[in-house]
C-alpha cells in the first residue's frame, strides 16, 4: 500500500472516484434493466452504451473541472496532468462497470442478475477498505460505507425497472 500513497492525489481521486462510480451507477443500470426487460441483449445493449457513454462524461468532466481548479490556482501547486487524469477516470469507470455487465453476459436472467449484485457489491466492498487502508482511516468502516452507497443506488435502479417494467 506504501507505492499508492505514492500516487498524486488528484490520480488517487479520479481512479477512486471512476471505480466506485463505475461499480455503483451500472450496477443500477443493470439491475433496473433487468427488472424492466427480460431479454438478455436488451439489458447487454443497455449497460454497454451506458458505461460506455458514462465513462466519456465523467472523463470530460474530470477534464473540466480540474481545468477549473487549474486556473483558479494562482499559486502553481497543481501540477497534475489533466489529460490523464481524465484517462484515468475514463478507465477506472469503465472497467468497473464492466464487473455488473460480464455476468450478464456470461449467465442467463434472472441468476445474471444476481451475481452481477453481488460481484460489484463485493468489488465496492474491496473498494472501500483499500481506500481506508490508504488514508489510514477505518478501512472497514469506509468498505461498509461505500457497500451502502452501492445498495442504495442498486434498490433506486430496481424500483425504477420494476415501475416501468415493458
Amino acid at each position: 500500500m506504501n507505492f499508492l500513497k505514492k500516487i498524486h492525489e488528484d490520480y488517487l481521486r479520479s481512479g477512486l472516484f471512476g471505480l466506485q462510480d463505475g461499480l455503483v451507477s451500472t450496477t443500477g443500470v443493470v439491475a433496473g434493466i433487468s427488472a424492466g426487460v427480460s431479454d438478455k441483449t436488451i439489458i447487454i445493449l443497455a449497460a454497454l452504451v451506458a458505461v460506455s457513454v458514462e465513462a466519456s462524461s465523467m472523463a470530460a468532466g474530470q477534464y473540466t473541472s480540474e481545468k477549473a481548479v487549474h486556473q483558479l490556482d494562482k499559486t502553481g501547486k497543481h501540477t497534475d496532468s489533466l489529460v490523464l487524469g481524465s484517462v484515468i477516470m475514463f478507465f477506472a469507470y469503465f472497467l468497473a462497470g464492466l464487473v455488473p455487465i460480464i455476468p450478464t453476459i456470461i449467465f442467463n436472467q434472472p441468476e445474471a442478475t444476481t451475481v452481477s449484485i453481488v460481484a460489484a457489491f463485493i468489488g465496492l466492498f474491496i473498494i472501500g477498505y483499500i481506500k481506508g487502508k490508504i488514508v489510514e482511516h477505518h478501512a472497514l468502516r469506509s468498505a461498509i460505507e461505500l457497500l451502502i452507497i452501492g445498495g442504495v443506488a442498486t434498490a433506486i435502479g430496481l424500483i425504477v425497472g420494476v415501475m416501468l417494467k415493458v
